[in-house]
């Protein structure tokens, strides 16, 4: 439009100017040695705006002239840049497609027709084609030469790290990490990377710093960060807690406010406040925790925060904690082993049948057996209970990424990940023959129970309630539970549920021959 109006104005204004001659005439005279030639003026401006018009076009020619070569020599580069271009289009494609062949074609394509120097995505593509088709040395090289440039040096570090992982190389992988992140401290990965290596390596204070830094730079959820900060707290408060009990206070405390659900947060502050005396902050913590989570680790902390306690003075606080979570199956159960410690059989057996009736699961019937043993039942009736308790439902127990642990921890020994381990029923599989196979790590052999699996050996009563299966109670026939004849004799010598352990258990790290994610990841 403007092209439009900018011509209109122009053929106006030169209709004004003629028009204007036109309204004032005038002569012109050119005398040339004894030539003399006459025209108007109006025909003069004329032939001069053709003159100036001839010049120019001719300056243009000779110009044109002198550059056709330069041109012709743009259009070729231009094309082959063009053909570069497209061949690299389609080898990302097809790298991201998994199409080797057409990968690696599209690679030699765009070496050809791109120079690398000047187009380091003909370095990436080469990587990506390399790595899908198992040529893993041609891609380390690949991003080490990629390295070496300022714009690919971060995108250099992703792929060694990666590579890093898949060869399960933890110091490697570490290392490029942190380097991306000293590089880049705003990229997710990088950052996450390095949290988890510091976590398994126990540098809890530069986790926390680089959970700070990523929460500053928003990387990450305020409440995401907070049950990060907890987690990482807690297991530093852990760490802590036979050292200096008075920082494991400090950093359990914390972890408490900012995740009042995290167990092992409120376990191991009031585990540092009995060290330092203070059993009434202790209790209070463990109080609270248990109204919002009944957990068997809460309990068994909770009843022998005095080690010098008489089983009665065990059983009374028992009853205490009971009081806040009157109806919830982890409270029978936690007070039944307290009763049955305390020589207490009747109480042990009611509040046993009320686990039972709530959830039939591993530890109740290993309970029932408790109970049998300890009231001079036969051993045929201990023998089934333990035979029911291997054919019920497992026990909740501390589980990340399929592996089962007697122990909480911050991080999964599988694949690193921060706060993995959840309070759940493991997961259970059946084999071909019927076999039930329990999860565990994978790539570990796991442990087939069959049905005439025999009972674990007895434990040691002393700590009855700590990760035990569940509660007891009597047969049950016709929908009635029968009841146990009991004494006070012999306490001591019940199977244990928590006696059986996991296949595999959670290291306080994760070794560095932990097996690494795997897979062609495409950046």
């Amino acid at each position: 439009m403007l092209r439009i109006l900018s011509f209109l104005l122009i053929v106006l204004a030169a209709a004004l100017g003629f028009s204007w001659l036109q309204d004032h005439p005038g002569s012109i005279s050119l005398t040339l040695g004894n030539s003399v030639l006459d025209t108007s003026f109006t025909v003069f401006v004329v032939v001069q705006i053709a003159l100036i018009a001839a010049v120019c076009f001719l300056v243009w020619l000779v110009r044109a002239f002198f550059k056709t070569p330069d041109r012709v020599g743009r259009f070729f580069s231009t094309r082959r840049r063009d053909k570069g271009y497209q061949a690299l289009s389609a080898g990302i494609l097809a790298a991201g497609a998994g199409d080797a062949v057409l990968a690696r074609r599209m690679t030699k394509r765009s070496q050809k027709y791109l120079p690398a120097k000047k187009e380091p995505l003909v370095r990436f593509l080469d990587a990506q084609t390399a790595m899908i088709e198992g040529d893993h040395d041609r891609a380390r090289a690949a991003f080490q030469a990629m390295e070496s440039e300022p714009e690919t040096r971060l995108l250099a570090m992703r792929g060694l790290y990666l590579e890093a992982e898949r060869l399960g190389d933890a110091n490697a992988a570490r290392h490029y990490a942190e380097r991306a992140a000293r590089i880049a401290p705003h990229v997710p990965w990088a950052g996450g990377a390095v949290l988890e290596s510091k976590t398994i390596e126990g540098d809890y204070d530069g986790a926390l710093a680089i959970l700070e830094a990523q929460r500053d730079a928003r990387l990450i959820e305020k409440g995401d960060s907070s049950r990060l900060r907890a987690v990482l707290l807690t297991a530093k408060a852990r760490a802590l807690l036979e050292g200096d009990p008075s920082q494991a206070r400090k950093a359990g405390l914390e972890a408490v406010s900012l995740a009042p659900t995290l167990v092992p947060a409120a376990v191991v502050a009031a585990r540092a406040l009995f060290r330092l005396g203070d059993l009434r902050k202790g209790s209070t913590v463990l109080e609270k925790a248990w109204e919002k989570s009944p957990h068997p680790e809460i309990a068994t902390t909770y009843v022998f925060a005095r080690p010098g306690d008489s089983a009665s003075d065990r059983l009374r606080r028992a009853r205490n904690l009971a009081s806040l979570q009157p109806a919830h199956v982890e409270t029978h159960i936690a007070l039944a082993h307290a009763a049955l410690d305390a020589g207490d059989l009747p109480l042990a057996r009611l509040e046993a049948n009320h686990a039972l009736k709530k959830e039939p699961r591993e530890g109740v019937f290993l309970l029932l057996a408790d109970l049998e043993e300890a009231g001079g039942g036969s051993e045929g009736a201990v023998r089934e209970w333990l035979g029911r308790a291997v054919r019920a439902q497992r026990d909740p127990a501390w589980t990340a990424d399929g592996v089962v642990s007697e122990e909480w921890a911050p991080v999964s020994p599988v694949t690193g990940r921060l706060d993995a381990f959840e309070w759940k029923v493991p997961a259970r599989h059946v084999d071909a023959h019927g076999a039930v196979i329990e999860g565990e790590r994978p790539g570990a052999h796991a442990r087939i129970v069959s049905k005439a699996s025999e009972p674990a050996a007895p434990a040691d009563p002393g700590n009855r309630i700590a990760g035990h299966a569940g509660p007891a109670s009597a047969p049950v026939e016709n929908g009635k539970a029968e009841t146990i004849p009991v004494d006070t004799a012999k306490p001591h010598g019940a199977v244990q549920p928590h006696e059986e352990k996991p296949a595999i258990p959670v290291p306080a790290t994760i070794p560095e021959d932990a097996p690494a994610p795997s897979g062609n990841r495409l950046f």
